[in-house]
């Protein structure tokens, strides 16, 4: 477990942790809304230098003596497009095959620059080549393309036609003022115009749920 208190690193380290007491990156990852990519990076970090490693290393002035050749970086941009769903090691380890030879963390920078830094990135890409060229995909891209697909399922994606179409309502536990009690806050959004309302009550019951839900829905 890492311990900290700076709030530069304070969500790094925290995703890192949750990791492990899940024991599933993957749903770590989602649950904090980073990739996979992201965490790897994080885990490399912080085995390679501990707490201090992992502070924001955007301030930095690059050092351009460390980029990769202009073959290599064309080989890493094509294989991410090829390879959507491969991460940075795997990518790393399947271009060394192919007699390309660089670390993880530098085929990283590469999509950074490229901005292909995570997998819905590198799957805009791929799209926007099919577009432009009408290239035939492959098995692989055709399987990223599906995950994609089932992942935006998964997420609760939904479909609403118009204001008033679909609403989505929830009860938050705010605080307790003293002399009044428990306050709640009924939040109310429209799921097609992303339009919050909200009230705050000192009782959590259908009736209080009801009494937002109306006044709104006749707005809309």
């Amino acid at each position: 477990m890492i311990h900290t208190n700076n709030p530069i690193i304070k969500h790094k380290a925290g995703l890192l942790n949750l990791a492990e007491e899940l024991g599933n990156v993957s749903k770590a990852c989602k649950i904090m809304g980073v990739s996979r990519d992201t965490f790897y990076r994080y885990q490399e970090l912080a085995a390679e230098g501990g707490i201090d490693a992992l502070i924001n290393q955007n301030r930095r002035v690059p050092n351009l003596k460390n980029r990769a050749d202009e073959a290599t970086e064309r080989a890493v941009v094509e294989y991410a497009v090829e390879f959507p769903a491969h991460g940075q090691h795997r990518t790393s380890n399947e271009l060394r095959k192919k007699g390309v030879f660089i670390s993880g963390s530098g085929v990283r920078s590469i999509w950074q620059r490229h901005d292909l830094e995570n997998f819905r990135k590198r799957l805009k890409a791929l799209e926007e080549k099919v577009a432009r060229e009408g290239i035939v995909l492959s098995d692989a891209q055709i399987a990223a393309l599906e995950k994609k697909a089932h992942d935006d399922e998964a997420s609760g994606e939904i479909e609403t036609a118009h204001p008033g179409y679909l609403g989505s309502q929830d009860t938050f536990y705010v605080g307790n003022l003293k002399g009044v009690g428990r306050i709640y806050q009924q939040t109310f959004v429209d799921t097609y115009s992303k339009v919050a309302h909200c009230k705050l009550y000192t009782s959590k019951t259908p009736i209080t749920a009801a009494d937002r839900k109306r006044p709104i829905c006749d707005v809309l």
